[in-house]
C-alpha cells in the first residue's frame, strides 16, 4: 500500500480524495489538511510516499509547501485551475488532476503513482544490505551477507549467520523471504531458505553450505537445480 495524506484548503476537497481513496487498493490516506503547515509538521515525523496536494491555498502554495518539505514524495497535484499543469509537471510532479475530476480519472493517476513506487522500491531493494528485524524486546540489524541460511520452526525462524552466530524471531517463512533478494536467496525445503552463492555441494538430498548440511525438499529440487 501506498502511504499518502491530502492537502486542500476546502474541506469537500478533501472529502472526495478520501473517498476515492477507499475505493482504490492501492492508496492507504494517513490524513487530510486543510492547514499546510499542520502537513509540514506530520510529515517530519510520519513521511508518506505519496501526496494529494492543493496549488492555491491562502497561507502557503502547493509548489512553496513542497520546498518546504524537502522530501522526495511523489506529487499528485489537485487544483481548479489549468494554468497550473506545466509548473506542476516542471517539478516532476506523477500526475494532474483538474477539479473536478472523476474516480476513473482518479484511479489513472494513482496507477501511475503505484508504478513509479513499485519500482524505486524494488531499485531500493537490490541496493539493499541488511534489514532489521525483532528479536525478543530489540530490534536487530541482519546483514545480507552473513546470512547462512534460515530454517523454520512453525511461527519462529532461526537465521543462521557466520562465525556461529544465530537469530531466533517470531516470523514465517513467507515473511521473512519477503525481505531477502529474489535472485540471490531460495526456499529448497519447506522450512529451509539458502543464499545461493554459498551453497558449496548438492549431494542426493542435501546442500553443503561453510560445513553446515542443509536438506532439500523433494518438490524443491528441480527449482534448485534450474537456479545453480
Amino acid at each position: 500500500m501506498i502511504r499518502a495524506i491530502a492537502i486542500d484548503d476546502e474541506p469537500p476537497a478533501l472529502r472526495i480524495i478520501e473517498n476515492f481513496s477507499m475505493k482504490t487498493d492501492i492508496i492507504s490516506l494517513k490524513k487530510t489538511f486543510t492547514e499546510p503547515r499542520e502537513a509540514l509538521y506530520y510529515i517530519s515525523s510520519f513521511p508518506v510516499d505519496l501526496l494529494f496536494l492543493d496549488i492555491q491555498m491562502p497561507s502557503v502554495s502547493g509548489f512553496e509547501f513542497l520546498k518546504k518539505s524537502g522530501q522526495k514524495t511523489l506529487i499528485i497535484f489537485t487544483t481548479a485551475f489549468s494554468e497550473y499543469a506545466v509548473a506542476g509537471f516542471n517539478v516532476n510532479a506523477v500526475d494532474f488532476l483538474l477539479k473536478p475530476f472523476t474516480f476513473e480519472r482518479f484511479q489513472q493517476a494513482v496507477d501511475k503513482a503505484a508504478k513509479i513506487f513499485t519500482s524505486q522500491a524494488k531499485s531500493n531493494f537490490q541496493n539493499s544490505t541488511h534489514f532489521f528485524i525483532r528479536s525478543g524486546y530489540s530490534l536487530v540489524k541482519v546483514n545480507i551477507e552473513e546470512i547462512l541460511y534460515i530454517e523454520g520452526y512453525d511461527d519462529y525462524i532461526k537465521i543462521h549467520l557466520d562465525k556461529k552466530n544465530h537469530i531466533i524471531t517470531r516470523m514465517t517463512m513467507t515473511n521473512i523471504i519477503e525481505k531477502l533478494p529474489a535472485t540471490d536467496f531460495l526456499r529448497i525445503h519447506r522450512s529451509y531458505i539458502v543464499p545461493l552463492k554459498k551453497v558449496e555441494r548438492v549431494h542426493k538430498n542435501t546442500v553443503t553450505i561453510a560445513g553446515n548440511e542443509v536438506p532439500i525438499g523433494k518438490t524443491y529440487k528441480d527449482i534448485l537445480n534450474g537456479n545453480l
